[in-house]
């Protein structure tokens, strides 16, 4: 009978959406602490380390500590059934730097990848890495990522043409860039998803199941050696010295396969490639000796945990942030919006229209879509009343510092039982957005 009434309790209220306190993190802290004292010394301690200064991070930081702060701005959730509502305050959509709004992006990436890009075939993921000779070039010469994913897919592509033996083959495949190691240390790499095979001139899927990696390792060997020596970076006794080593640092791995019909899979890898540099989960700040003890893997050997420096820790994390306008997400073959060589229509494998104008949406569907976005991140609705469980709305959006700061202490002062009478303006303020 107890055990009956503590399984009604368990399974019958709903989850419901908590908004998120960023002040309580502990990156929030460091970046609100030394920022300010990074960014001074950092020409005379981090740039030999970490790379020349670059002036647009402080706009990001600056967003970054706006993000899920009331006082920057907030859209009111209102309840029909109970009157209840909450303030949900806006994000940054920073790269790099705020986990939360990485998680976001992430879930919408691997949406994208699941419901409109991928072809319905089998595709493996592929990780191409580069030995440490070569990662500062990658760190002083920022232009030269994109190239780098560009080598990845040329790899792919020529071997796949060659198993083939067709010179208009084209396989698909996604690149992301990655710049970070498990203790954010400088490690570019490209993780991509590639298509197990490609489509001919006339739009017929070929199948090409296995590629051997240790060939694709040499071939992305010669191209990045090719890709630095044009930009006058690396010289023939460079290259001739690491060419000599048995093993040259350089490494390929095409292993993990996900399958057409594994979806959970697909969404798990796509939130993995693009994933934030920073795991909150596994960052504890030592207030006591100003230090940050950041373990590689939650529940993982603690010898593989390393402790850093507060200022140390902050400008690993500055330098993964990428350049403003910069894609670290790239298309290629089929799946290239320039491409020409997408399946046919009228192949078993439809081609996506790319002429098409892009539907008009409307503003109560882009709700309902970052509603959706965050039970993909969550698993809770934001939409559900957390009192009464019934559907909530979105009434309007507060973005004038004047009429935020008096919302806010109005909910301050607001007695328990009874709710204080609002003023003139806060009344305008409270009106719902017009339809």
């Amino acid at each position: 009978m107890v055990l009956a009434a503590a399984s009604t309790r368990c399974f019958r209220t709903p989850a419901v959406y908590r908004p998120r306190h960023p002040r309580a993190t502990p990156l929030y802290g460091l970046m609100e602490l030394y920022y300010d004292k990074v960014k001074a010394e950092w020409e005379d301690r981090f740039e030999r380390t970490y790379g020349y200064w670059r002036g647009f991070v402080d706009r990001v930081v600056w967003r970054y500590l706006d993000c899920g702060i009331p006082e920057a701005g907030f859209a009111r959730v209102f309840c029909d059934q109970c009157k209840d509502e909450y303030l949900l305050p806006f994000s940054c959509k920073c790269r790099a730097i705020c986990p939360s709004c990485d998680a976001k992006r992430a879930a919408v990436f691997a949406a994208f990848l699941k419901d409109e890009l991928l072809e319905d075939v089998c595709h493996a993921q592929w990780v191409f890495t580069l030995p440490k000779m070569l990662r500062p070039y990658f760190l002083y010469h920022r232009e030269l990522l994109g190239q780098l994913c560009r080598a990845a897919y040329e790899t792919v592509e020529e071997l796949m043409m060659a198993a083939v033996e067709d010179k208009d083959f084209r396989p698909g495949m996604v690149g992301v860039i990655q710049t970070f190691a498990q203790t954010l240390r400088w490690n570019p790499h490209i993780h991509a998803l590639a298509t197990r095979g490609g489509w001919n001139a006339r739009g017929q899927w070929i199948p090409v199941p296995y590629i051997d990696a240790h060939q694709a390792e040499l071939l992305f060997r010669h191209k990045v050696f090719k890709l630095l020596k044009n930009d006058g970076l690396l010289s023939d006794e460079r290259i001739e010295l690491l060419m000599s080593w048995r093993h040259t640092g350089f490494s390929v791995d095409n292993s993990s396969i996900v399958y057409p019909s594994d979806e959970k899979g697909l969404e798990r890898l796509a939130r993995y490639m693009i994933r934030s540099p920073v795991n909150l989960q596994t960052l504890h700040y030592l207030p006591q000796t100003q230090q940050v003890f950041y373990q590689t893997n939650k529940g993982h050997d603690p010898e593989d945990s390393e402790i850093i420096d507060s200022m140390e820790f902050v400008a690993r994390v500055l330098m993964h942030v990428p350049e403003l306008n910069k894609p670290y997400i790239h298309h290629y073959g089929i799946y290239s919006n320039r491409s020409q060589h997408k399946p046919r229509k009228d192949s078993i494998f439809p081609e996506a229209t790319q002429n098409e104008e892009p539907p008009s949406i409307s503003g109560s569907k882009l709700r309902r879509r970052w509603a959706n976005l965050i039970r993909r991140v969550y698993q809770t609705d934001p939409l559900i009343c957390p009192k009464c469980g019934s559907k909530m709305r979105i009434l309007s959006f507060i973005t004038q510092p004047g009429v935020i700061n008096e919302i806010l202490e109005h909910l301050k002062n607001r007695p328990t039982q009874t709710r204080a009478p609002p003023t003139a303006k806060l009344q305008q303020a409270l009106l719902p957005l017009s339809p």
